[in-house]
C-alpha cells in the first residue's frame, strides 16, 4: 500500500502542468518513489547559484583594458545614463562575421579597436585565441560555436563581434579573423583549467615567429603572479574588478607572457618528459603550468552579466517563511556573492549585522567566529535574556540558544575560511555560528567543500537536507543530500542523472515542497495512523474473544472474512485517502507557508500519534467485542429463540467492524472525490455482497465442507436487535472522536483548520481573495564567475581525436561550470525536539517492534 500511494505521488508531479516549462519543452520529473514524504520535511537547502538561481546564459557586458573600464551605458552627451535611458546598442554592420543576437551599449569601446589601440587589440585577440570552444560553419559566414561554458561562448563571441573572429581550429592551429585579415597562429600547448588551477593558458605562435602565452583566470590566482612593474595597472583594474563585482557580474583577469623561443624549447621537452611519467604525472605538469605562469603582462578583465532567473527572490522569500533554511554556495567573489544576496532578499539593509570570514590560518578562522557569536550574545544580553557568554558555551544546547537569539545576521565565508572551518575541531563552531544567521554565503567553494558543507549538517542537526544544482560539478552535494533535486539547464544532465527529482527552473522548488512535498507526508502520515488503526481493532478484538474461548485459538471471525478484511473490505478507502487527500487546496498551501512547518517538527506522525492510534484502536475492539456480547447474552429472536450462537455473533461483530471503520475513514478524509465515495461505499457493498454469497445455498451445494452455515448471514441480518447493536456499537465507538475533534477545532484550532474556516467564509461572503503581494526587487545585478567547474577538453584538442568527430557530437562539450552559494537560514522556530525522517520509516521501525 505505501508502494502504491508512493507512485501515485509520484505521478502527479511528472503530470503537473504548473511545474512544466514551455520554453525547453521539460516537464517536472520524480526519479525515485520513496522521498516523496521526505519533501514534506526539509529544513535545510543546499543551492548552487550559476544555472540554479540565475539563468546560466553569459552576456559580455563590461571590461577594463589598460585601466580604462568599457561598458557603461552612455547618453548623447557622453555621460553615464541613468536605468531606463538606454540608447541605441552598438553598430557592428562593418564586421559580416558579426553575431547579431550580441549587443553592447558602449561605443567607445568599438571606436578603440578602430583606430588601433594596441592593447584593445591584444585584449581581443587573448579572447579568440584563449580557449577550448569548437567552431562549425554550416554556411559562409555563419559560425556556431560550441564552448565548453557558457562563459567561454560569451568572451569568444565578443572577440568576434568586434573584429577578432575565431574562424577554426586544428590540432596545432587556430585561425582568426582579425579585422578581416585571416591569420594563422601556431597551437604549441594548452594549460587547461580545472578547480586547483583557476585558470586557463595558451601558448603560441605568431606568423612572425614570436611565442606568447596567453592566460584568464580568477583574480585571486592570477593578479599574484603578475610582474611587479604592473603594481599600478593592477591596482586600476581592482578597483575595476571590485565595481563589476559589486553589480554581480562574473569576472576575468587577463594576461599575457612573451618566451623565449631557447626557453621554451627547453620547457616544452621537460612537459613532454612530465606529460609520459609513469608516476606523479599530475603534480609535474601542475609545478611546469605554474613556473611558466609566472611575472606575466597584466592586459585587463572581462565582467560577463547571469541574470537571475524568474521568481528566484519569491521562491526563496516563500520558503524562508516556511521555515526552510536556504544556503547557497558559489564558487564567485565575495563582492559578487553578496551582491546576488541582495538580489535575491537573502540579505537585507535592516540586517543588525553581516559577518564577513576571511581568515587565512586555523587562528584567525576561530577569532572570527568566536567574536561573531560573542557579537550575538552581546546583542542578546543587551535585550536582557541574561546569561554569559561563557555558560552559553558550556551548555549542551549552545546551538538552540544561539538560533533564539533576536535579531537578524548573516555569514559570508570564503573557500579558504571555510576550509579551516570544517576541520574537526571547528566544525561544530562553524555551524552554531551559521545556524544563528539568518543569512549565509559561501563564496569560492569547491564542489568537494560542496558535498563536506552538507554533511555537516546532517551530521549534527538531524534535519532532512535538499541539495539543488544543475552542473556536473554539483554532483557530489546532490547525492550527499538526503533528497537531490537537479535543474536541466545549459550545463548537461549530469545533475538532473544524479538527482531524485528534476525541473527546469528554481522557482518549480516551491511547489514541489509547499504542495507536493507537504501533501504527500500529510498523507503518508494519515495513511499509518489509520492503517495502524483498523488493524489493532480487528486484530485485538480475538485477544478479548480469547478469555471466553478458553485461549483454544478459536477465530472470533469467519475465516474468509480475516482473509478479506485487509484485501477487499478495507484497501482501497485508504489507498483513495492516501493518494487524494488534501487539508488545503494548492493555492493556500502556497499562500500560507507555514502551514509546512508540522512536516519539519514531524508532528502527523511520531511516538505520541502513534500510541494515539493504538489506543484508538483498542478502545474500538473493546466496544466491538463487549457491546454484542453483552446484548447476546439476554437478547431472543423474533420467534422467542435464543439469538446467542457463534456464527450469528460473528457476523453482528465483523458488520459492526466494517461500519465503524469505514465511517472512520470518512471522518478522517479531508478532499472527497469521486473516487473516495466509490471506494468507500463500494467496499461496504462489498463486504454484504460477499457475507450474503458466503451464506447462501448455491456455494453450499458446490462446496459443502467449505460454507456450512446456509442462510447464517440472512438470519441474523433479519432481527432488528442486531441492528440495533450495530448502531450502537457504531455510535459508541465513533462519538468520542467526534466529539474530540470537535472541541479540538473549537478550543485549539491549527493553521491548516483556520485556513478552511477562512476559505470557508470567503466564498459565503464571495469576496474574491486578496492575492499575496510579491516579495522581491526586480533588478539586473546578479552574479560573479565560478571556478568549481570540471577541467576542460585542452588535452583533448591537442590530441586532435575530437577533430575526427561529427558535429553531431561535438554538442556533447556541453558546459560544466558552476557556482554554489550560500544563502539564507531563519533561526529555527519550535523546540529540538523535531526529529528528522520520514513517517514510512517510522512505520517500518514499529512494525519491527
Amino acid at each position: 500500500s505505501v508502494e502504491v500511494i508512493r507512485l501515485g505521488h509520484s505521478y502527479f508531479i511528472n503530470w503537473d502542468k504548473k511545474m512544466y516549462c514551455a520554453k525547453r519543452r521539460t516537464p517536472a520529473e520524480a526519479r525515485t518513489t520513496t522521498l516523496n514524504e521526505e519533501l514534506g520535511q526539509v529544513e535545510y537547502i543546499f543551492s548552487d547559484k550559476t544555472g540554479t538561481l540565475t539563468q546560466n546564459i553569459m552576456v559580455f557586458s563590461k571590461c577594463s583594458v589598460n585601466g580604462h573600464s568599457y561598458g557603461d551605458v552612455q547618453d548623447v552627451l557622453g555621460h553615464k545614463a541613468e536605468l531606463g535611458e538606454r540608447p541605441e546598442p552598438v553598430d557592428f554592420s562593418f564586421n559580416p562575421l558579426a553575431d547579431p543576437r550580441f549587443q553592447f551599449w558602449d561605443s567607445s569601446l568599438l571606436e578603440a579597436v578602430k583606430l588601433g589601440d594596441p592593447h584593445v587589440h591584444e585584449f581581443f585577440r587573448l579572447l579568440s585565441l584563449c580557449h577550448t570552444v569548437m567552431s562549425e560553419e554550416k554556411s559562409e559566414g555563419e559560425l556556431y560555436y560550441k564552448a565548453q561554458s557558457p562563459d567561454e561562448g560569451a568572451l569568444v563571441t565578443a572577440a568576434r563581434n568586434f573584429g577578432f573572429v575565431f574562424r577554426s581550429r586544428t590540432p596545432k592551429t587556430i585561425t582568426v579573423h582579425e579585422l578581416g585579415r585571416a591569420i594563422t597562429y601556431q597551437l604549441l600547448a594548452i594549460l587547461d583549467f580545472n578547480n586547483i588551477r583557476k585558470r586557463m593558458s595558451v601558448i603560441v605562435r605568431s606568423p612572425e615567429g614570436k611565442i606568447r602565452l596567453y592566460c584568464k583566470g580568477a583574480d585571486t590566482i592570477l593578479l599574484e603572479r603578475l610582474h611587479p612593474i604592473n603594481q599600478d595597472l593592477t591596482n586600476v583594474t581592482t578597483d575595476h574588478l571590485n565595481e563589476y563585482a559589486g553589480e554581480g557580474l562574473r569576472t576575468l583577469v587577463l594576461a599575457y607572457k612573451d618566451l623565449e623561443e631557447s626557453y621554451y624549447e627547453d620547457w616544452s621537452e621537460r612537459l613532454h618528459r612530465a606529460g609520459s611519467a609513469p608516476e606523479a604525472r599530475e603534480d609535474r605538469l601542475a609545478r611546469l603550468y605554474d613556473e611558466v605562469e609566472h611575472d606575466m603582462m597584466l592586459l585587463g578583465a572581462t565582467a560577463i552579466e547571469d541574470k537571475l532567473q524568474q521568481g528566484v527572490p519569491e521562491t526563496i522569500a516563500i520558503l524562508t517563511l516556511a521555515n526552510i533554511k536556504i544556503w547557497v554556495l558559489t564558487g564567485d567573489k565575495q563582492e559578487t556573492a553578496v551582491n546576488i544576496g541582495y538580489s535575491c532578499k537573502m540579505l537585507t539593509d535592516d540586517m543588525t549585522e553581516v559577518f564577513v570570514v576571511t581568515g587565512h590560518t586555523v587562528l584567525e578562522v576561530r577569532e572570527e567566529l568566536r567574536k561573531a557569536r560573542e557579537k550575538m550574545m552581546d546583542a542578546s544580553r543587551s535585550m536582557g535574556n541574561g546569561f554569559s557568554y561563557q555558560e552559553k558555551l558550556s551548555s549542551s544546547k549552545l546551538t538552540s540558544v544561539l538560533e533564539a537569539i533576536a535579531g537578524e545576521y548573516a555569514l559570508v565565508i570564503n573557500g579558504h575560511s571555510l576550509a579551516h572551518a570544517l576541520e574537526a575541531d571547528m566544525e561544530v563552531e562553524f555551524l552554531e555560528t551559521a545556524c544563528a544567521c539568518k543569512a549565509v554565503i559561501c563564496c569560492r567553494v569547491t564542489p568537494l567543500q560542496k558535498a563536506q558543507v552538507v554533511e555537516l549538517v546532517k551530521k549534527y542537526k538531524k534535519a532532512v537536507t535538499l541539495a539543488i544544482g544543475d552542473g556536473a560539478n554539483d554532483v557530489s552535494m546532490i547525492k550527499t543530500a538526503h533528497i537531490g533535486v537537479g535543474i536541466s539547464g545549459q550545463e548537461g544532465i549530469q545533475a538532473v542523472l544524479a538527482s531524485d527529482y528534476s525541473f527546469s527552473q528554481f522557482k518549480f522548488l516551491q511547489r514541489l515542497l509547499l504542495v507536493h512535498g507537504r501533501w504527500s507526508y500529510l498523507r503518508m502520515c494519515k495513511f499509518l495512523c489509520y492503517f495502524f488503526y483498523k488493524n489493532f481493532a480487528f486484530t485485538m478484538v480475538h485477544f478479548w474473544f480469547g478469555f471466553f474461548c478458553g485461549f483454544s485459538a478459536q477465530t472470533v471471525y469467519d475465516q474468509y472474512f480475516i482473509t478479506l478484511y485487509n484485501i477487499v473490505y478495507t484497501s482501497l478507502p485508504v489507498l483513495a485517502m492516501g493518494v487524494f487527500d488534501q487539508d488545503v487546496p494548492e493555492q493556500r498551501s502556497m499562500e500560507y507557508p507555514k502551514l509546512y512547518e508540522p512536516g519539519q517538527l514531524n508532528l502527523l506522525f511520531n511516538k505520541r500519534e502513534f500510541f494515539i492510534c493504538i489506543a484508538q484502536g483498542i478502545y474500538t475492539s473493546v466496544l466491538m467485542f463487549f457491546i454484542p456480547y453483552g446484548v447476546f447474552a439476554d437478547a431472543t429472536r423474533d420467534d422467542g429463540a435464543q439469538l446467542a450462537d457463534y456464527q450469528s455473533f460473528a457476523v453482528t461483530v465483523a458488520t459492526s467492524l466494517v461500519i465503524v471503520v469505514s465511517v472512520q475513514i470518512g471522518l478522517d478524509t479531508g478532499f472527497w472525490t469521486a473516487i473516495n465515495h466509490f471506494f468507500i461505499w463500494g467496499s461496504l457493498a462489498a463486504y454484504f455482497a460477499i457475507l450474503f454469497a458466503m451464506h447462501s445455498d448455491g456455494l453450499f451445494q458446490m462446496f459443502p465442507n467449505q460454507f456450512r452455515f446456509v442462510g447464517n448471514a440472512q438470519n441474523t441480518l433479519a432481527q432488528p436487535t442486531v441492528w440495533l447493536t450495530i448502531a450502537l456499537t457504531t455510535v459508541v465507538c465513533i462519538m468520542p472522536v467526534v466529539a474530540f475533534r470537535f472541541l479540538k477545532l473549537d478550543l485549539k484550532p491549527e493553521l491548516s483548520d483556520t485556513v478552511r474556516y477562512t476559505q470557508l467564509v470567503r466564498k459565503k461572503q464571495k469576496t474574491q481573495h486578496r492575492c499575496m503581494r510579491r516579495v522581491g526587487r526586480v533588478g539586473s545585478r546578479r552574479s560573479g564567475y565560478a571556478f568549481s567547474h570540471q577541467e576542460g577538453f585542452g588535452e583533448l584538442i591537442m590530441s586532435g581525436k575530437n577533430m575526427r568527430l561529427s558535429s553531431l557530437a561535438l554538442s556533447s562539450f556541453a558546459a560544466r561550470p558552476s557556482a554554489g552559494w550560500i544563502e539564507t537560514l531563519r533561526k529555527k522556530k519550535g523546540s529540538d525536539g523535531s526529529t528528522a525522517g520520514s513517517p514510512s520509516a517510522a512505520a517500518d521501525k514499529t512494525l519491527k517492534v
